[in-house]
């Protein structure tokens, strides 16, 4: 291949991470969407739907750790294959389901599916970019996470309401993530010298060998400077991480309700509401990793830029959540909430920390790790909303909850401590 052009293999396989993001969370609330037709097929008590909805994130959390320990040991590349199939195969089986304990099944190995993705996207992005390019790559990954929700509502409903069958949904949906894992094996691999199509100019952007003042921040010979990640930055990333994802999963969960008893909202006006909130919140994501790289181009040291990004990240989300409960037009509140989305998914950047602070031979389970924090806040933050309202039956303290999250996701951020070396 010609030197005389740089290529661009790295923003190819971060597209597909990408895409796969998008999948994985379609794949995701494809069950929420169906549950109601399903439940009267299966004539399912409302527990029982609870108890399927929930399984998912209990496989998700519990394998966190084991498949950050797998990437870092058998590769990025075999693990997020693997985990296509996997939740693939299991998303189409659910399409067979007899019955509420068959579908729980499919469920929870759908989340044994899933739970690897994220890790690995984030021992890519430690393998694959330079420190300059890490803020885009980060949210890359993760702003699918708030696209898949924005549009898979809409995909899944209007699929099932032409095709008239949630199951050959859930059939025909599967098959295409089967096929994705196939491409992800045809095009990944686990480092940029294996790949056929990566020329001499990008192995030189991506190890930023113009560059060696970052130079000890990711090239592989001085790798072992870094032999553990500080306990503190990890204690603080997991409650950063953690008060996030309450804010996220919050919003994910218990939004569509808030838009239809608080604000009075008819279905069509929440699936338009819901479609604008995460909308806004993949331009944020996408925007606060762009603005990052920015910085750090313009000599602005990384540390101080995504940190900095982060605390005005928190910042917002704590103003808007605080203010939400004064405003009375339905219409300012979707503003409200569409703007707290944008400035909530700059905390993409969460992402960047693992390459950051851990050895590259741990970027894998320490991105597990932080997203285990994150996970179990997806299994708590429904059950914490659900007593709040059953005590004070007033959504506005379930807003000043979220506000709360939003200054320990402050305080978090702020005692993550990166080194000067991380510029």
């Amino acid at each position: 291949m010609s030197t005389h052009k740089e290529s661009y293999v790295r923003w190819t396989i971060f597209g597909i991470i990408f895409l796969l993001v998008v999948v994985n969370l379609i794949d995701r609330i494809s069950l929420s969407i169906a549950i109601p037709t399903i439940a009267k097929e299966f004539n399912l008590s409302p527990t029982m739907q609870g108890i399927i909805l929930s399984s998912f994130f209990w496989a998700y959390a519990l394998l966190q750790i084991p498949g950050g320990w797998l990437i870092d040991k058998y590769g990025p590349r075999k693990i997020i294959t693997a985990s296509t199939a996997l939740w693939g195969i299991f998303q189409t089986l659910a399409a067979f389901s007899t019955g509420g304990i068959s579908l729980l099944l499919s469920r929870f190995m759908l989340g044994v599916g899933e739970a690897p993705l994220f890790p690995a996207g984030g021992k890519l992005n430690s393998i694959w970019l330079s420190p300059k390019e890490r803020g885009r790559g980060a949210v890359i990954m993760d702003c699918g996470g708030p696209l898949g929700a924005a549009i898979g509502g809409i995909i899944i409903s209007y699929m099932i309401a032409i095709l008239g069958s949630w199951r050959l949904v859930f059939g025909i949906i599967g098959v295409i993530t089967v096929l994705l894992g196939i491409v992800t094996w045809k095009y990944l691999r686990d480092t940029p010298q294996e790949h056929p199509r990566v020329n001499k100019k990008e192995l030189n952007i991506i190890f930023n060998r113009n560059d060696t003042e970052q130079l000890n921040v990711i090239t592989p010979e001085n790798i072992e400077a870094r032999s553990e990640i500080p306990i503190r930055s990890l204690v603080a990333i997991l409650f950063g991480r953690a008060a996030w994802a309450m804010m996220f999963f919050g919003l994910l969960t218990w939004g569509p309700s808030y838009l239809a008893h608080s604000r009075g909202f008819d279905i069509k006006g929440i699936g338009n509401a819901t479609f604008i909130i995460f909308l806004c919140g993949t331009l944020g994501s996408l925007c606060g990793g762009f603005f990052s790289d920015f910085l750090i181009k313009h000599g602005i040291s990384q540390r101080l830029s995504i940190k900095s990004i982060l605390v005005v990240s928190g910042l917002s989300t704590l103003i808007s959540f605080s203010y939400l409960p004064n405003i009375n037009d339905p219409i300012i509140a979707i503003i409200a909430l569409s703007i707290a989305s944008f400035f909530l998914m700059w905390g993409s950047l969460y992402w960047s920390f693992p390459a950051l602070l851990a050895p590259k031979n741990k970027v894998g389970l320490i991105g597990g790790i932080m997203n285990m924090a994150g996970s179990v806040s997806g299994i708590t933050v429904p059950i914490l909303v659900g007593y709040i309202l059953q005590v004070s039956n007033d959504y506005n303290n379930v807003l000043l909850f979220f506000a709360s999250c939003s200054a320990i996701y402050i305080l978090g951020t702020l005692s993550i401590r990166l080194s000067k070396d991380n510029k």
